[in-house]
């Protein structure tokens, strides 16, 4: 627990919902990118488009009277944590996309919040605990509709595609986005910040400053031509960037008052929310077998949820 937790009580949830809500326009902005700029530079415009909203936060909050005028807690320990989940996002997020490439909208969506699962096995080889009776039914019925969603979209009794891109790309997003989970949450937990939202703020401006210098020095680098269309497709790339970084301050600042299992799983939501965008905006159709896929996924999901 951190500074602030008993304050905010409850309140960490309305953060969650807010963060899948803006998650879900930001996937949007940023599958419509994928397109004209590839995937890589449709990541980085999340990161770099977002800086600004990450630092006019930091700037609002100092300006409220009762924000302290300094953190006690600055470490090479936090820094570490947050550079682990800053390379991890961008891994996520570039696999998420090129799953949105594969598979439609909601599908990709659903396909990355395996996240959870992951994080499951991966306490349970690291850590020793052993998932319990339920955790283990949940991780069969899970699995069962990764393999409904890895379907090839040909005529009915085609055979599972466990291989298939679109099934790989949403597990890799899910096994990044949980470490960089950990990350977050252990910045979180080691900064000891006075306030959630300052804790979240600070996590998302110094994440935002890493990932958008390391990426934007590549590409000055390797392939100096991308930068120059990221600078004409400002419009969208606002939009992504935008909904992203308040994304990420939400999910940041909920770190900081609950653990990173509850949160992520409160921020299944987000799979409603793609559902949505996917019918009504993108219209796009969802098969009989990706929706029982989907479906599926949620139950396992909320089942080991419980039992962590």
């Amino acid at each position: 627990m951190v500074d602030g937790e008993v304050q905010w009580g409850g309140w960490w949830m309305l953060l969650v919902v807010f963060a899948a809500v803006a998650q879900t326009a930001r996937n949007a902005a940023q599958r419509s990118l994928t397109a004209d700029l590839g995937t890589w530079p449709a990541t980085l415009v999340r990161f770099l488009y977002g800086l600004p909203l990450a630092a006019l936060a930091l700037v609002l909050l100092y300006t409220l009277p009762q924000t302290p005028a300094q953190i006690d807690h600055w470490s090479w320990a936090y820094f570490g944590w947050i550079a682990l989940g800053a390379f991890f996002q961008i891994a996520a997020t570039g696999a998420l996309l090129l799953a949105m490439q594969q598979r439609n909208f909601a599908v990709a969506v659903t396909l990355s919040k395996t996240e959870v699962l992951q994080v499951a096995l991966f306490g349970a080889v690291f850590l020793h605990e052993l998932p319990t009776a339920w955790a283990v039914g949940a991780m069969a019925i899970a699995t069962l509709g990764v393999a409904l969603l890895s379907m090839p979209p040909r005529l009915p009794g085609a055979r599972f595609e466990w291989r298939s891109k679109a099934a790989l790309y949403g597990l890799v997003c899910g096994a990044c986005f949980a470490i960089a989970t950990v990350g977050f949450r252990g910045a979180a937990l080691e900064l000891k910040a006075p306030g959630a939202l300052l804790s979240g703020a600070w996590g998302v401006f110094v994440a935002q400053c890493m990932q958008t210098l390391t990426m934007g020095l590549w590409f000055a680098w390797r392939n100096p031509a991308v930068l120059v269309r990221i600078a004409r497709a400002w419009r969208v790339s606002l939009i992504a960037g935008c909904m992203g970084s308040a994304a990420s301050l939400a999910w940041f600042s909920a770190y900081a008052l609950q653990s990173a299992a509850s949160v992520r799983t409160l921020g299944m939501v987000e799979i409603i929310f793609s559902y949505i965008v996917s019918r009504r905006f993108l219209k796009e159709q969802l098969r009989l077998n990706e929706k029982w896929g989907i479906a599926l996924m949620l139950v396992g999901i909320v089942i080991i949820c419980t039992q962590l």
